[in-house]
């Protein structure tokens, strides 16, 4: 019988609940375990005698274990490899910010350094996206909600979290009910994460979408949208012929109405695929209605796996000019990091390089402080 991660909460009560032994425990045990990754259980003051043993036979700190640890030269993203249980790898990336930097409505932005995590769902992806390392892993396994959780407990070693972003490996609404678990667990002791520094990205899995609202209220959602029309998403993304452009805005727009809050629209941008002026006025009409914030992304080079070419920055900067003058769309356009350790985005795939080093704070800013 496989030994559970002391993070998969669901599989905790139900085993307290067995034994009869208070829950208000459980937020205890994961303070201390996060405080001493190390431990014993029986390190662990004042828990109810029969809490020992059941933690013994059916539960460890960690199930996970950090494999290896590499820094970006840009001295402000590390990615830390991470082996699960069953022998497999994900990654989670660490990306570093000062939130005072820049302005925010004509005012200095209030803040300090700070970091985001990028974290993975699961081992591999099923969506296949053609610009997307991981998509060429294909799809191996979910990560349990404790697998989800202990990314956060390995990067807080080495970073103060402030914001988590599933951007990682997988989709995350293909792995629904770990996922929600998991950030349940975030948000409440010890991690106490607000709903409103934790983003879910997803190419648009709809019937996920129209849950999400209801089982996690207050959350950022990110849409990989990609392109303005359905012809070229297909093409680049083989998964939204499932999910069809007009059927997706149909949904957003609900999820929108219901929640009262902005969506970011994620758009990679590829060369004389996706970039020229007449895919900015495409993009500007469909969003022009919503409250979003575009977040154009400069294509990562993923080796010999990919036919794309990186958008000039000339390029970009139009695109962005039109969906902010024409149509009055907020547009952001992403700082590259964490490149050359395949770090970047779109770039996660394992490999095991066997470099090893700590990290240093930098001096950023990030698409995640734009929903204040």
């Amino acid at each position: 019988m496989a030994i559970s991660s002391i993070f998969d909460c669901g599989e905790l009560r139900r085993q307290f609940h067995s034994a009869g032994i208070n829950p208000n425990f459980i937020p205890f045990i994961w303070k201390y375990v996060v405080q001493n990754p190390n431990c014993d259980w029986d390190d662990i003051p004042s828990l109810p005698s029969a809490a020992y043993p059941l933690l013994r036979s059916h539960f460890k700190p960690s199930t996970s274990s950090l494999h290896t640890v590499i820094d970006s030269s840009d001295n402000v993203t590390t990615k830390l490899l991470i082996k699960l249980q069953n022998g497999s790898f994900v990654e989670a990336v660490i990306m570093r910010y000062d939130t005072r930097l820049g302005k925010y409505g004509g005012k200095p932005r209030p803040g300090g350094p700070r970091s985001t995590l990028c974290i993975s769902s699961q081992v591999g992806c099923k969506m296949g996206c053609k610009f997307c390392a991981t998509g060429s892993m294909g799809f191996k396994s979910n990560l349990s909600s404790g697998e989800i959780v202990e990314q956060l407990v390995h990067a807080s070693h080495f970073s103060q979290i402030r914001n988590v972003v599933f951007m990682g490996m997988g989709e995350p609404l293909n792995n629904y009910s770990a996922l929600v678990e998991a950030i349940h667990i975030m948000q409440g002791s010890p991690f106490q994460l607000s709903p409103k520094k934790i983003t879910v990205s997803t190419v648009g899995i709809i019937h996920a979408i129209n849950k999400l609202q209801s089982d996690l209220p207050n959350l950022n959602l990110a849409v990989s949208l990609h392109a303005p029309v359905q012809d070229i998403r297909c093409q680049i993304m083989p998964a939204a012929r499932a999910f069809p452009l007009e059927k997706l805005m149909d949904t957003l727009r609900t999820y929108q109405t219901n929640s009262g809050q902005k969506i970011f629209i994620e758009y990679i941008m590829l060369d004389e695929v996706n970039d020229e002026e007449q895919h900015a006025h495409q993009l500007g009409k469909l969003l022009e209605t919503f409250q979003v914030v575009v977040n154009l992304i400069p294509f990562n080079p993923i080796g010999n796996l990919s036919y794309f070419k990186t958008s000039s920055e000339q390029k970009v900067a139009r695109f962005q000019k039109i969906l902010r003058g024409t149509y009055n769309i907020r547009t952001t356009v992403r700082k590259q990091m964490g490149q050359d350790i395949s770090g970047a985005c779109g770039q996660l795939v394992v490999n095991q390089p066997d470099k090893r080093s700590t990290g240093s704070a930098g001096l950023l800013t990030d698409i995640e402080d734009l929903h204040l």
